[in-house]
């Protein structure tokens, strides 16, 4: 990508779409698209295309989506199924339609299969059941991979789908009815610690392993992959298995490569935080997949690494955490 190209950030505002525009304000691109929900609907075909060929964006981050946590998966599935198929349909065949060179797809390392062996290779990709808990976000990505795929093999695009581990960190959503573990915890803990409780309650065994990542890191990440020479770009974009003979999908894993326990990170937001309580699991609760850790070499092979220490980026979301709590209390005291 050049600094003057037209660069669209589906998801500008969500968590990898802010980090994304960050990374590329920060590196010199002049010219960064981006619209609100309420200035567009990416579920409505009609609208996306029109904005293409009113913009005419030549790269493409596929940042935007549904997503939740356990509880708002399981609780929404319908939601979340429809939602993500609405919006990929919208902007792949939008992509294609206007010539865009490269296109960026995010999905989800929940589309491997709750059991692959750990850790997972992208040649995991469709060889098993999917974790019950969240299957239709799962099937909704797993669609947005293989129309990628379709798409380069009868159009000749360069769509290539990365698959991000847990991320977290500056702008994640906080709302304890749909987000992740780590803002959830960091809010827990928050909240424990200013009202004075002497414990707070965690969903499941704490035992599941997971691998967590700064949003930062997969931004850099991101636009390491999109800025690839060309050879080293497109022998990521899968083969047509039919003429190859090849398993290759157009996939990447971005990771950190190593993971904790739920426990242990529980623990390790808690120092962060100052929370003298005590933690209390309810077992009653799903753990989902008992772990997801992702092979990051075929990353490692195209020269890039993650560099955020999980105890440095921690820290930070906490300090974002403030800040954003510090403006929500202003805003609902004004309204007030």
């Amino acid at each position: 990508m050049k600094t003057d190209s037209r660069i669209y950030i589906a998801g500008h505002l969500g968590l990898v779409g802010s980090a994304i525009k960050r990374r590329l304000q920060s590196l010199g691109y002049q010219h960064i698209l981006g619209r609100t929900r309420a200035q567009l609907d990416l579920c409505d075909e009609r609208a996306t295309a029109e904005f293409f060929m009113a913009e005419k964006p030549d790269y493409v981050f596929m940042a935007a989506a549904k997503v939740g946590g356990i509880q708002a998966n399981s609780a929404y599935p319908a939601d979340f199924i429809r939602m993500n198929l609405g919006i990929q349909n919208s902007v792949i065949d939008a992509a294609y339609k206007q010539g865009v060179k490269r296109m960026l797809f995010l999905g989800s390392s929940c589309i491997y299969p709750r059991f692959a062996p750990q850790p997972m290779k992208e040649t995991c990709f469709l060889t098993g059941p999917l974790e019950p808990t969240n299957r239709a976000y799962a099937l909704a990505k797993i669609a947005g991979v293989e129309q990628c795929w379709s798409y380069n093999r009868q159009y000749g695009t360069q769509f290539l789908s990365v698959m991000p581990t847990n991320l977290y960190g500056a702008g994640d959503n906080y709302d304890l009815a749909n987000c992740h573990v780590i803002p959830a915890l960091l809010r827990k803990f928050h909240e424990a610690k200013q009202n004075g409780d002497a414990e707070v309650v965690m969903w499941g065994t704490g035992s599941p392993r997971r691998e967590f990542m700064n949003s930062d890191d997969m931004a850099s990440a991101c636009v390491h992959l999109m800025n690839l020479p060309a050879p080293d770009f497109q022998r990521l974009l899968g083969s047509d298995e039919q003429a190859t003979g090849r398993y290759e999908p157009p996939l990447v894993n971005v990771g950190v490569g190593d993971d904790i326990t739920i426990r242990a990170l529980a623990e390790l937001i808690k120092v962060v935080v100052g929370y003298p309580g005590e933690i209390v699991l309810d077992t009653t609760k799903p753990d989902g997949v008992p772990r997801k850790l992702l092979d990051v070499s075929l990353l490692h092979s195209t020269g890039w690494s993650a560099t955020t220490p999980l105890s440095v980026g921690l820290a930070a979301a906490y300090a974002d955490f403030l800040a954003t709590h510090a403006k929500e209390n202003i805003e609902t005291k004004l309204a007030a």
